[in-house]
């Protein structure tokens, strides 16, 4: 999977919290939402001014980041969701994120488990993203097809 797959694939499962993610889609998309936000920031600072603290300090920072902040807004979902997804490779849950709000510790250890290599097989959240299709829930088709239930 390059970057573009990777993108495509998230901004196509754009509120999609079940399922899971391999490191590879996760990873190239923050690769590419730090590259975008870095360009976006850079012609916010050209285009609104940049924030100066005194004469001989300079500060990259802009006081109006417009372009940043709409493509915040416009990444959130498909980032949480991304994350969450991720999260279920690891056969953990998607409120594990709520770490993050845990300063540096909570990073670290989201760090880590985004690191970590996701399950084989099928888990509770889904199939093996590389094996198998994993973009659908853990009571999906597959699991239906084998109870002894008939199909309606």
């Amino acid at each position: 999977m390059n970057m573009m797959e990777a993108v495509r694939t998230v901004f196509s499962k754009y509120a999609t919290f079940t399922g899971r993610a391999r490191r590879a889609e996760f990873w190239w998309f923050v690769l590419f939402y730090i590259i975008v936000n870095f360009i976006l920031g850079l012609i916010d600072s050209v285009l609104f001014g940049t924030t100066t603290t005194t004469e001989t300090s300079f500060s990259a920072e802009t006081d109006t980041p417009i372009l940043s902040g709409i493509f915040w807004l416009a990444t959130i979902i498909p980032y949480i969701a991304v994350g969450v997804r991720r999260l279920h490779d690891t056969n953990r849950s998607g409120w594990w994120l709520l770490l993050g709000f845990i300063p540096l510790i909570g990073a670290i250890i989201l760090i880590v488990w985004f690191a970590t290599g996701g399950d084989r097989g099928r888990n509770r959240f889904g199939d093996d993203p590389i094996d198998g299709s994993g973009g659908g829930d853990a009571g999906g088709e597959a699991d239906y097809a084998e109870t002894s239930i008939p199909k309606v």
